[in-house]
């Protein structure tokens, strides 16, 4: 089950970040684009990393704070996620006495 989610995330990262990059040219050219709404679904369903780099790396939506935030907390998100399916130990709240 970890390895089917872990190759989700991954492949849907690369779908998301593809779709960022294909948006900007077509963007570039004024021709037919993809739905914000398209681009927000590949990013909720796992794409969250990969639209999230895409933005950045593509500067593909940078001015709307919906997509700056929004694809950074998924991004967030899905890091976490990969780093407890991988085991990766992550910081606990702990109480002293």
């Amino acid at each position: 089950m970890k390895e089917t989610l872990i190759i989700w995330i991954g492949l849907m990262s690369l779908w998301a970040f593809l779709m960022m990059g294909f948006d900007k040219n077509r963007a570039k050219k004024n021709a037919y684009r993809i739905p914000e709404k398209n681009l927000w679904i590949a990013a909720l369903f796992g794409g969250g990393i990969g639209a999230y780099i895409g933005m950045i790396l593509f500067r593909h939506k940078t001015r709307h704070t919906s997509f700056r935030v929004g694809f950074l907390m998924l991004a967030l998100v899905y890091i976490m996620l990969l780093l407890y399916l991988l085991g990766v130990p992550l910081p606990t709240t702990r109480q002293f006495t």
